[in-house]
């Protein structure tokens, strides 16, 4: 096997969507031992990508520097020496740390997971990270049947995939969103209650006139700006998962308050993990939320399908705001 030249969307320094370019001439390594070589032929775009493209959340050690993508679809290219999971030819689909918006990736063979009968490369592209983040922080949280879970951000593509991994764990889920129609849109996935949130910052009472005792698990993907009233609207033993930080990094806590709620405070990135831990992830997911696809008790939320040469385009959508769930990029 030797490196092969594709083409890739390229970061040409930080700064605003026309700063992407594509190039023609992108060069992939051959996969070495335990490793696979994927043909990519979709990606999704996550606001992760147009915080890199502005230079304030740079790729992880291993990674292409300014190559986007953390999350793909394609075919097998190629293995490595003893790799047995995987053949040329197996649809598969995978986080990575990087480098995604290529047409070709080298991976793990533990990091990848297949692709579920029935399910094409552009709806596999919008399941990975968003579906992976949101599995990974129910369970850090603990969520448990019956509980009330409180989602951030509900029409985005890790908000309508908690909803759905929520309603199939068995809890009631509230959905804080800033559009109405986007709330209805939310309805149709099985969201039991939506709060149309505004720039006042105010959910928590709205959360208790629904659920008295308060939220037991609160999705938040804000940030500082959610602190208090996240903790305000959280159960007595509650917990909170933050995974995204749009809403600034730093705030003020009511300390009283969390002593007094016995509250769980967690935070979560999967972008900077080791490979033992992805690997890790991706064989859960494989055994307890892949089955769920198969029997479309989930799937993924496109927004729309754009192909790779209207990247720029992409990206200024994404940062209006103007989607839900996922938008994917194909070649």
């Amino acid at each position: 096997m030797t490196q092969v030249t594709g083409r890739a969307v390229r970061i040409r320094g930080a700064g605003g969507p026309e700063v992407l370019e594509l190039d023609e001439a992108f060069e992939t390594r051959a996969a070495g031992p335990g490793e696979v070589r994927v043909e990519v032929v979709a990606a999704g775009l996550n606001r992760a990508d147009c915080l890199q493209r502005r230079g304030v959340y740079p790729a992880p050690a291993g990674v292409p520097k300014d190559v986007p993508g953390l999350e793909l679809a394609g075919r097998v290219e190629s293995v490595g020496l003893g790799v047995t999971a995987w053949k040329v030819g197996d649809h598969v689909m995978a986080i990575t740390g990087g480098g995604a918006m290529a047409t070709h990736v080298v991976l793990h063979e533990r990091e990848l997971v297949a692709i579920p009968d029935g399910l094409g490369f552009e709806e596999a592209a919008a399941i990975p990270e968003v579906f992976f983040t949101a599995y990974d922080a129910l369970v850090r949280a603990g969520l448990r049947a019956g509980e009330v879970l409180l989602v951030h951000a509900i029409a985005s593509g890790v908000g309508t995939a908690a909803l759905q991994l929520g309603k199939a764990m068995g809890a009631h889920v509230i959905g804080t969103s800033r559009s109405t129609d986007k709330l209805e849109g939310c309805r149709d996935l099985g969201l039991d209650d939506g709060l149309l949130v505004d720039d006042a910052i105010q959910f928590a009472n709205a959360v208790k006139a629904i659920a008295p005792r308060g939220a037991d698990v609160v999705l938040d993907t804000v940030g500082a700006k959610y602190l208090a009233e996240n903790l305000r609207a959280l159960a007595v033993n509650g917990r909170v998962v933050t995974i995204g930080l749009l809403g600034g990094v730093r705030g003020e806590l009511d300390l009283g308050l969390l002593l007094a709620k016995r509250a769980t405070w967690h935070g979560s990135v999967l972008r900077s993990r080791p490979l033992e831990e992805k690997a890790a992830l991706a064989q859960a997911f494989t055994r307890e939320v892949l089955p769920l696809f198969r029997r479309q008790k989930l799937r993924p939320i496109v927004d729309a399908v754009l192909p790779m040469t209207e990247i720029r385009a992409a990206h200024e959508r994404m940062e209006k705001d103007a989607i839900f769930g996922k938008l994917v990029l194909r070649w």
